[in-house]
């Protein structure tokens, strides 16, 4: 079965839409009849990517806009989480456990490994003072029930 969507939306760099995220997300895919723990992992991918552009590309001003398009192409499940925040200095830096640029607010530095350990790829483009976009796949096997 040959199967392809898109999803394009937007959404204010509040955090009242991170679950907003997660269940549009959610209810997209659904389409693939993943199972709940497939479900979950892509929910938690995208809260995560959410959480880091209002929290660290907006600095938790709620005057930004945060993109996220899904897409779906036979049974990969491609999500792009983009802001047009502050950026990131070293890409590389920040994916690396534990760190963090505001150690200050308490923040744990695990939101690029939960990204990865929960997709079947994560890649961050990231340019100071233009935007980040993260780029993460999925591949939700076929089933028939």
């Amino acid at each position: 079965m040959n199967k392809k969507n898109k999803l394009k939306t937007s959404f204010m760099s509040i955090p009242e839409n991170e679950s907003l995220a997660r269940v549009i997300c959610a209810s997209f895919i659904s389409q693939l009849n993943p199972t709940l723990e497939e479900l979950t992992d892509v929910k938690t991918a995208v809260s995560e990517a959410v959480t880091n552009c209002i929290v660290h590309a907006y600095e938790n001003k709620d005057d930004g806009i945060i993109y996220m398009d899904c897409m779906i192409e036979d049974s990969k499940i491609t999500v792009d989480v983009k802001d047009y925040g502050k950026g990131i200095e070293d890409v590389k830096k920040a994916m690396e456990p534990m760190y963090t640029s505001n150690p200050e607010a308490e923040r744990s530095g695990m939101g690029f490994t939960v990204m990865e350990t929960f997709m079947d790829e994560i890649l961050v483009d990231s340019i100071v003072g233009v935007g980040t976009k993260v780029h993460m796949t999925k591949t939700i096997p076929q089933r028939d029930f």
